[in-house]
Parts: structure tokens; C-alpha cells; sequence
């Protein structure tokens, strides 16, 4: 059981605040993990014997959640051999043998765990190459293993030749088999389910695959109806208009990447009878298409193939974003952790992203990420704000976040369900940062 603790007179980073902040308040949290008053410090006791943190001076959010992570890789870019067609078949052999089987596990592992040192309390895995993600949820979920909330989808559902296949996905070519395919995820514990609607950027052969469809409508809605059934919402890998009306029209909750969207695209956001709540919403990953198109070749190391996708790809989400902020349809944020320069450390970046390219204002960027991000991943009431009865997942930062997005390099405290780290430091590719950050300039 973790102590009770406090922290005081902080300044609280709240979308509902004027200007976006509560100054001197104070946070009081159980011993379980859980908050149990927030208010002004002058109207808010902190009980004898609590553990004190001075937040004088400080910034208390949240503590992020990403709603599109990959645990498979740590961020550096992935070589050509793991992404072309001529060796896909000798990768998955070596990924999914004993050996990958147990090495997938370790790093699985040790990003999860970067994640949440970085100040990602809660994500959801897209596309696993088997169950470790599972197997991790399960030990922090239990408390054996301290780490953040997580929804882990296994290996992502896919037509043969389709996106991510063989590497992460489990192959359908037909409703039956796509609902089996969901089935068999379902049974071994996962708590989302992730489809290919479309092609993608990182692995297209030819220009235009990206937004490709792929998975036919009928494919897509026996998985929805399955997943529904079993109370899970489907995320859907989609880069066009096609695509994504398809994947919508089937019932997907949450479509990744996203397009520029038209009238029949706005509907089915807001109004989607297939979903399971009714309707659905959009988590952009500029984190992973921006460099492809902004950094040099010999940085990413990408094929002039992909760099072409990726133009393709990135103009069609930032419209997507416009879009969709336009028209009241819920964004949350994800980075697609894992692959080519998205590394597990840098969520934060997606942030500064979304107000630099997607228009949204620092706060508008920081609600996506958390209180959104909660809601859309149907974990709100539990975590995504700083509020009385919710768990005590935040974030302590020296400078403010509203002002400067560096303020996210170094927090001061992660808490998670209560467990506070202090002074959290993870391992960082100076090389790939210097890269990121001339995007920001």
C-alpha cells in the first residue's frame, strides 16, 4: 500500500481554468492510490501526518495517456530489412520463434517502462507482435510489476499482404475468419482490438499504398461486432477517405491517422450506430509521419517510396485535424511509439505537433491527452484529471507546460495509481533529438 501524501500550493493545469491554470492549490492523496480533495490551499487541509511535496512554483497535469503505442521498438529508425517485402516472412519467423518470443517480452518490458518515466501514465498498445503487452497488463494491473494503466490489443488484424503483415498481425481473408481472428485475440486477454483498414506509410511498396483500402467493409464489421460483444472498442489503421468512411460505416471507435474529412465523415463521427458508444473519434500520430517528410533521407533512413506515402499521408492528417477541431469531433493524441524516430521518451512531442501543424492551443493539445484521451479510451472516472475520486495518476513539472513544451524533458514527479517516482530519468538518443527538435524551430 502506498503512504498518503500531498502536494501543496501548486499550480494545477486545467482546461476549465481561464487561463488554463488553478494557482495555490492543494492535492490530497490516500494511501490507496486514490485523490480525495483538490481545492485551494487556503480551503483545503492537508491532514496531520501526510507527506507534504511543495509545489510552490510548479505545474501539476495529468499524468499523459497515449492512446497509439507499439512496445516493439524503442524508437531508432527501423532498418529496411524489417520493413521490405524481400525478408518479411524470415522477420516474423525470428519474431515469433522462442527466442522472439522472449526478447519481444523484454522489450516490451523496458518500454513500458520508459513510457511511464517520461510521464505517460496510461496507453493503449496498437499492434503487438503476440500477447506481451497482455502479460503486462496483467502484472501491473495486479500490482506485481509497477507500471502504468494500459489496454493491449495483441497483434492487429490484417488481410494477407495487408499492413503489418506477417510482423504484428493475424491474417483474414474473409468476415469468419476476421471474426475468428478477433475471437482468438479476445481469448487471450486483450483489452482493444486494432485493424488495418488501409495500407500504410512504413511498409508501401508502390506510391498511393498508403490509404489504400484493404480490409473490406464486412471484414471490418464482424470484427466490430465481435469486439462490441465483449465490450472492447476497435481502432482502425486508415489514411484515406475511402478508408476511413469504410472503417467508420463498419463501427471502428477510433480511427488512427486520419484524412481530410467530408460531410458523410462528419456524421459518422459524431453519429456512428455500429460503434459502441454511438459514435467516434480521432487520434492523429504526426509524431510518426512529420519526420518522414521533414528530416533528410540519410537521418530516417526510408526509402524514396515511403517519403512519397508520407506526403501523402501527412498533408491528408493535418487536414483531418483541421477538420475534425472544426467540427467538434473528438481528438485525442498518440505518437505510434516504436516506429522510425517515435521514441517510447517523447510523447510530449506530439503535443507541440498538434498546436504547431494541427492548429489546436497548448491547452486544447493537453485535454487530447488527457481528459480526451479518457474518455475516448472509456476510461473516464477513473484517470485523465486531477479531481476527487480519481486515481492519482499526474505529472510534476518545473516550468509551465502552457509556455514551453520542454518543460516535459525533466518532470519532477510521476505518480501512478498513487506511486510516486521521483526525479524520473530515462535513456535518450541525443542524436534523434537534435533531429525532433529543429521540427519545432
Amino acid at each position: 500500500m502506498n503512504a498518503s501524501f500531498a502536494i501543496g500550493n501548486v499550480n494545477i493545469v486545467n482546461e476549465r481554468a481561464g487561463d488554463g491554470l488553478l494557482r495555490g492549490y492543494n492535492v490530497v492523496v490516500d494511501g490507496k492510490g486514490t485523490i480525495t480533495a483538490v481545492g485551494p490551499r487556503d480551503t483545503t487541509t492537508i491532514p496531520e501526518g501526510c507527506h507534504r511535496v511543495d509545489g510552490r512554483g510548479k505545474y501539476l497535469l495529468p499524468g499523459l495517456i497515449n492512446a497509439h503505442v507499439h512496445l516493439f521498438s524503442d524508437g531508432k529508425p527501423l532498418p529496411e530489412l524489417l520493413t521490405g517485402a524481400t525478408f518479411q516472412h524470415a522477420v516474423s519467423s525470428v519474431l515469433h520463434s522462442p527466442i522472439g518470443t522472449v526478447l519481444s517480452r523484454r522489450r516490451a518490458q523496458v518500454n513500458a517502462r520508459t513510457l511511464l518515466l517520461s510521464g505517460v501514465t496510461t496507453f493503449r498498445t496498437v499492434g503487438d507482435v503476440g500477447y506481451e503487452a497482455v502479460a503486462l497488463q496483467r502484472r501491473f494491473d495486479s500490482g506485481k510489476e509497477l507500471g502504468a494503466r494500459m489496454l493491449a490489443s495483441g497483434p492487429l488484424l490484417a488481410i494477407t499482404g495487408g499492413h503489418g503483415s506477417p510482423q504484428i498481425a493475424m491474417i483474414g481473408d474473409s468476415p469468419w475468419q476476421a471474426r475468428k481472428n478477433t475471437r482468438i485475440n479476445i481469448m487471450n486477454g486483450v483489452s482493444a482490438i486494432k485493424i488495418a483498414a488501409t495500407g500504410g506509410v512504413t511498409d508501401a511498396r508502390k506510391i498511393g499504398d498508403a490509404g489504400r483500402p484493404q480490409m473490406s467493409e464486412e471484414e471490418m464489421a464482424a470484427v466490430c461486432m465481435e469486439a462490441h460483444q465483449a465490450g472492447l472498442l476497435v481502432a482502425a489503421h486508415a489514411q484515406s477517405a475511402q478508408g476511413v468512411t469504410m472503417a467508420l460505416r463498419a463501427g471502428v471507435d477510433t480511427i488512427e491517422h486520419g484524412c481530410a474529412m467530408n460531410d458523410e465523415i462528419v456524421d459518422l463521427f459524431h453519429d456512428n450506430p455500429l460503434s459502441l458508444r454511438g459514435w467516434s473519434a480521432l487520434i492523429p500520430t504526426l509524431s510518426a509521419a512529420l519526420p518522414l517528410v521533414k528530416l533528410d533521407r540519410d537521418v530516417t533512413g526510408v526509402s524514396d517510396i515511403v517519403i512519397a506515402n508520407a506526403h501523402i499521408a501527412v498533408d491528408e492528417m493535418i487536414q483531418g485535424i483541421h477538420d475534425a477541431k472544426a467540427h467538434g469531433i473528438a481528438i485525442g493524441m498518440g505518437t505510434d511509439t516504436g516506429m522510425t524516430l517515435v521514441t517510447q521518451y517523447n510523447s510530449w512531442r506530439e503535443l507541440a505537433l498538434l498546436q504547431r501543424f494541427g492548429g489546436l492551443t497548448p491547452i486544447e493539445a493537453i485535454h487530447a491527452a488527457t481528459r480526451e484521451n479518457a474518455r475516448i479510451l472509456g476510461l473516464d472516472g477513473i484517470t485523465g484529471q486531477i479531481g476527487k475520486g480519481f486515481s492519482a495518476d499526474m505529472l510534476l513539472l518545473a516550468e509551465n507546460p502552457l509556455l514551453d513544451w520542454g518543460s516535459f524533458v525533466h518532470p519532477e514527479l510521476v505518480v501512478t495509481r498513487g506511486t510516486v517516482l521521483k526525479n524520473p530519468r530515462v535513456q535518450r538518443f541525443d542524436d534523434i533529438d537534435t533531429e525532433l527538435d529543429a521540427m519545432l524551430v
